[in-house]
């Protein structure tokens, strides 16, 4: 996979800008007044107790909700205006259970690599003997490292993940975190963890969302 940073690297690194957002459910205040900005190609950790907003902020990033009030924009390095591709890790690993790991992975890159490159990139962080089985047979762990094989390997310029080595060993953490500076290129990082300690893994800066 020797152009991998090439293929999975961004053509528009943007910059993330987040101005006085407000984000409510019923009476449950989740977001408020809230500005932040990730600039282009950065590396940040957000650090908060859980209930604190970093998923509903990671799912207004996406497009999956809307603020109350407030703005989110994206920009590229020169300052104009950009529509940003996505890839993302959920809390959830929306995995396609009959396929295998390799066929998840392809439908989310289409011919960005050849099924060989894939099995390669997938051999990495899931034991060889598993690579043709449906993962409906994976285990929680197992699954995760799929859904992050799929997010590092799509095509995207921001990349979001959400608390991305839940289920993971040390061993298999650090070669995964390994693996995620090794194909991030220069996309812009925004990613949740309980542990301070993977911003160092993907040596990334750290923010700490207020309790609301």
């Amino acid at each position: 996979m020797g152009n991998r940073k090439k293929r999975s690297g961004p053509s528009c690194p943007a910059e993330i800008r987040l101005e006085h957002v407000f984000k409510s459910f019923g009476d449950e205040e989740v977001l408020k007044d809230l500005s932040l900005a990730f600039p282009a190609g950065s590396r940040t950790l957000l650090s908060s107790p859980s209930g604190t907003g970093k998923t509903t902020l990671f799912r207004l990033l996406l497009g999956l909700e809307k603020p109350d009030s407030g703005t989110i924009a994206f920009f590229k390095k020169d300052g104009a205006p950009a529509v940003p591709r996505f890839s993302a890790v959920f809390q959830e690993d929306w995995l396609l259970e009959g396929y295998s790991a390799v066929e998840n992975l392809r439908l989310a890159v289409g011919n960005v690599y050849s099924p060989s490159e894939l099995s390669a990139a997938a051999s990495r962080l899931l034991p060889e003997e598993s690579l043709k089985k449906p993962v409906s047979e994976f285990s929680g762990g197992m699954k995760r490292r799929t859904a992050l094989l799929r997010a590092l390997l799509a095509p995207s310029d921001i990349l979001i993940m959400d608390e991305p080595f839940t289920g993971l060993d040390a061993g298999t953490k650090q070669t995964a975190a390994a693996m995620v500076l090794e194909f991030l290129g220069g996309r812009t990082l925004v990613f949740s963890s309980h542990s301070e300690e993977d911003a160092a893994l993907l040596k990334a800066g750290v923010i700490t969302l207020p309790n609301m």
